[in-house]
């Protein structure tokens, strides 16, 4: 069974996109069965463009990446999701919806590289530093034994240690 995870920030148009990518780049490359998705809570509507750029450049597919909003994710009908990981303070700070399956909650904190003073080199810069710290930990989370079949008490471990690395 597919392992869903959540990952969130205010606007989905970096860190919750680059931390989406990355996690569905290592789970293929490791052929492990977890699906990474990305949403906001005022979803911007368009994914900055250095974020895709970066991307593309550590070889992720970014062809259906776009902005989309939590609502996505809280319906019923929506994945039954194993883990929401929010990767900016003030999602981590906002009221979520109900979601489907009760997952396990964590947060993973990164600055905005969008905020990154300068030109376009050093929020370049910007955005491939931060796509390194969230490849570090989504490639940690991959490599989790038996994702799918921990409790929620260990997973919320993993995900705190993790957390601290």
């Amino acid at each position: 069974m597919t392992t869903n995870i959540l990952i969130l920030c205010t606007h989905n148009s970096a860190r919750s996109v680059l931390a989406e990518g990355m996690l569905n780049h290592w789970a293929s490359a490791l052929g492990k069965d977890i699906r990474a998705f990305s949403a906001g809570s005022a979803p911007s509507g368009k994914i900055n463009p250095f974020a895709l750029e970066v991307l593309a450049q550590a070889g992720v597919d970014t062809h259906d990446c776009r902005s989309k909003s939590w609502d996505e994710f809280a319906g019923a009908d929506s994945p039954a999701m194993r883990a929401v990981i929010t990767v900016c303070d003030s999602a981590a700070q906002e009221t979520c919806p109900y979601w489907p399956g009760s997952p396990v909650k964590a947060h993973w904190g990164y600055p905005d590289p969008s905020n990154t003073p300068g030109g376009d080199d050093a929020k370049r810069q910007a955005f491939e530093l931060t796509r390194q710290a969230i490849a570090y930990r989504m490639l940690q989370l991959a490599q989790l034994p038996a994702l799918g079949e921990m409790s929620n008490a260990e997973l919320q471990a993993q995900l705190q240690r993790i957390s601290s690395n």
